[in-house]
């Protein structure tokens, strides 16, 4: 069973599964894990590893429209190094103080890959699913995509320095919170572009017409993309940028827009079915734990 099967499995026995975050009265809850074979690349600093892990779940509570409150995290590693220790919670703390929420503790541990088990808090009264698009709503997302693909390539190449700046992703916390009264439909990227438009079509039994011309590129990308189709990929499947994908009622944009401090992109429309990148079936590709 593969991972997207497993969360659907999942999503079937647990009602309060199945979108970013759990909301049980009004409190947000989720969950992540993240290894260093899989998600910390040669060359990242504990300090980027706090930021990262807890800016996942972070994530996932601004996916909601929720405000964040709190998060905790179990820390793994063959030994606990003192000084790696206090620079991942520096990063944690940091990253939490960035949406005005609270790092408050966790737990330690001791085993033979470095990992790391976030969950984080967050409260909203009117939580914004992956399930309310509407046929004739727009889809957009916030800022630019494609920012870990180069982060990676960027710890490939031995630029550990950029590599490390450009993990260090702002969760749209506060981007969240401003769309959750204009948006119908919510998630967060971490799946990669075109997964994220895969899962929000299931969800919400719609599909989606976007434009290639109409994605924001990070600029890191052309750094390091080898051709146009590389550029593509980079943007659109890899994942783990941690910007937010929605729908709207189009003559919601310019409100959303007022109410942002950061770019939002209307990249195409909802449809009755199908998710399509200029007229071509658009595979369902993305980011997947192995």
């Amino acid at each position: 069973m593969d991972e997207r099967s497993a969360l659907r499995r999942l999503a079937a026995a647990l009602p309060a599964a199945g979108d970013d975050a759990a909301v049980v009265d009004g409190l947000v809850v989720t969950t992540d894990m993240l290894h260093e074979s899989t998600d910390f690349p040669s060359g990242t600093t504990r300090y980027t590893a706090g930021w990262r892990a807890v800016g996942a779940s972070l994530s996932d509570v601004a996916a909601m429209g929720a405000d964040a409150t709190a998060a905790v995290a179990a820390y793994a590693a063959p030994t606990l190094d003192e000084s790696e220790l206090d620079a991942f919670l520096d990063g944690a703390i940091d990253v939490c103080e960035a949406v005005d929420a609270r790092y408050v503790g966790g737990d330690l541990d001791t085993t033979g890959e470095f990992t790391v088990a976030t969950t984080a808090l967050g409260e909203t009264d009117a939580p914004v699913l992956r399930s309310g698009a509407n046929v004739g709503d727009v889809v957009c997302v916030t800022g630019a995509l494609g920012r870990t693909a180069a982060a990676l390539r960027a710890f490939d190449a031995g630029e550990s320095g950029r590599g490390n700046d450009l993990f260090r992703f702002a969760p749209r916390v506060a981007s969240g919170v401003a769309l959750a009264p204009h948006a119908t439909a919510m998630m967060d990227s971490s799946d990669g572009l075109a997964r994220s438009l895969h899962q929000l079509a299931e969800a919400s039994d719609v599909g989606f017409e976007v434009s290639w011309d109409a994605v924001p590129v990070h600029d890191a990308v052309d750094d390091y993309a080898g051709d146009d189709a590389d550029r593509r990929a980079m943007a659109t499947t890899v994942g783990e940028d941690f910007e937010l994908v929605c729908t709207l009622p189009a003559d919601a944009v310019d409100g959303a827009r007022d109410a942002l401090s950061v770019p939002l992109t209307v990249i195409g429309d909802v449809v009755d079915g199908g998710v399509r990148m200029d007229g071509e079936l658009l595979a369902d590709e993305g980011y997947t734990h192995e």
